[in-house]
Parts: structure tokens; C-alpha cells; sequence
């Protein structure tokens, strides 16, 4: 079985609650290492997708610590609901979150993600909760 439909068959038995014997944050990482290349999701998507709507902030904090995590979670493909890059300074070296981005096709001007609408992946839809 494949690393990609391990997580995702894994990640499929999580109740809508969040309840399961991982924490919040692994939950968050599990579905962020979902993202494909070259596209882009929201905060507030991966905590819809966990049954926890009002929890972007949470996922935020989430993406904050993700660097240290392993396997590697593409925190870079994380941005806020308009598609800016509002988590940009926890990259280092500074503008790195960007040249992440640029470097799987996606272009960035002034810190948004340009056709962010068609760029956008919805983990609910995409992993079928």
C-alpha cells in the first residue's frame, strides 16, 4: 500500500468530533500532507474537514510547528482564506514560504496566491468526508 493511500485511508477513519487517539495537531498535519503540488489550501478548509469549523486559528498554530515534524508536513501550502501568505514570517530564511510556492508553479504577487479560486483543493471534498 502506498505511503499517500495509507494516510488517506488513516485519515478517513477520524469521526467528524476530531475524537481518535491522535492529537489535534497530528490530525492537522495528516490532512495538510494531503495537499497535492501546486495547489493550495485554507486554515479554516483543514478545520471544516476535521468537524471543527471555528478552529482555523488552532490549524494556524498547527502550521506554526510543523517545521519540526516528521514526515515533513508542506506547511507552505497553507494560506488564509483569501489566499494570502498570512503565515509567511514563521518561514525561515524570510521569503522562503513564497519561493516554496513559486517553485511548484504557483505565482505569488504582494503575498496572495494568484487564482487562488482555481488553485484551491477542499480536503472535505477531496478526501470525501
Amino acid at each position: 500500500m502506498s505511503a499517500r493511500k495509507k494516510n488517506t485511508s488513516a485519515l478517513k477513519t477520524v469521526k467528524p468530533s476530531g475524537k481518535r487517539d491522535e492529537n489535534f495537531f497530528e490530525l492537522v498535519y495528516e490532512v495538510a500532507r494531503q495537499i497535492p503540488k501546486g495547489r493550495v489550501t485554507s486554515y479554516g478548509a483543514i478545520a471544516n474537514c476535521l468537524g471543527t469549523k471555528l478552529s482555523a486559528r488552532m490549524v494556524g498554530w498547527a502550521m506554526n510547528g510543523a517545521g519540526k515534524v516528521r514526515p515533513k508536513v508542506p506547511a507552505h501550502r497553507v494560506v488564509n482564506r483569501l489566499g494570502i501568505l498570512s503565515g509567511k514570517h514563521h518561514f525561515q530564511p524570510s521569503g522562503s514560504m513564497e519561493q516554496l510556492l513559486k517553485k511548484e508553479g504557483i505565482k505569488v504577487k504582494d503575498d496572495k496566491v494568484v487564482d487562488f479560486d482555481r488553485l484551491f483543493w477542499d480536503p472535505a471534498t477531496s478526501l470525501g468526508f
